[in-house]
């Protein structure tokens, strides 16, 4: 979480609930210390075999001065999102900023090998619990709060390996403009660009990671600190007027909104 030690807080989500599906790592984690060190209380989703990333997660928002709740569920179906919504208001009386992150991707090299449960689970977590997240929370948000949803450089580019993956990022930012048009709450969305996460160092070779730096005209992968910065924003009063909109933290890789 390089970057994250320099930030300075100012308040800004002082008293706010939060709930972040799909919190243990990468983005989400970071996103959770940066709430809790605005002031937010915070209620975290991750699937049973990330405990490990969970607790650490947890014990870096408590460090940092925030309250931190965890919650193994798999959001593949209507029902566990409306459980983790009950349980997150229950504990906290309410919620103010809903972050919908989790997301799954399975690369496939070759269209005709995205089997038709792959393309049903993809698009179950990836934009299903989006949805059944939001209709869950909106109830007790008081016609007020953010929503923010995690989309993808790839709705835009593409993503040869990860069609399935792509489609549903496009989908996100759909959803999250006509959920604008409905809701008195604001949505809006995150389209984070190549961040520097585990699974890059963890999957691609050195020349990879030079071939994917490249095509970044600031020249250098994004932090998770860099991308989380944008949540404070949309969480906070200083986006008060903005709604339905798709923001790009990127590195300066041009995309058509």
């Amino acid at each position: 979480m390089k970057g994250f030690q320099l930030y300075k807080a100012a308040g800004k989500l002082t008293g706010e609930r939060g709930l972040i599906t799909g919190g243990d790592s990468g983005i989400g984690r970071t996103v959770a210390i940066l709430f809790a060190m605005e002031g937010a209380r915070i209620a975290i989703t991750h699937l049973d075999t990330e405990q490990a990333d969970a607790e650490h997660t947890c014990q870096q928002v408590e460090k940092n001065g925030g309250e931190c709740i965890l919650w193994p569920v798999d959001l593949q179906t209507a029902g566990a999102c409306q459980a983790v919504v009950k349980k997150a208001v229950d504990r906290f009386g309410g919620l103010d900023v809903l972050v919908n992150n989790v997301a799954y991707m399975a690369e496939q090299r070759d269209l005709l090998d995205i089997t038709e449960e792959q393309w049903a689970r993809t698009l179950r977590i990836n934009i299903g619990s989006y949805l059944f997240t939001t209709q869950a929370a909106v109830a007790s948000m008081d016609n007020g709060g953010s929503i923010i949803n995690t989309t993808s450089i790839d709705a835009y580019e593409g993503a040869g390996k990860h069609v399935d993956y792509a489609a549903s990022k496009g989908a996100v930012i759909s959803l999250t403009r006509a959920l604008s048009h409905q809701l008195v709450i604001r949505v809006n969305a995150v389209a984070a660009g190549h961040v520097w996460t585990p699974v890059i160092a963890s999957s691609l070779s050195e020349e990879s990671q030079r071939t994917l730096t490249s095509t970044v005209p600031m020249g250098r992968l994004g932090q998770p600190s860099g991308i989380a910065t944008i949540f404070v924003f949309l969480a906070s009063s200083d986006s008060s007027y903005m709604t339905g909109q798709t923001l790009h933290p990127n590195g300066g890789i041009p995309v058509s909104s």
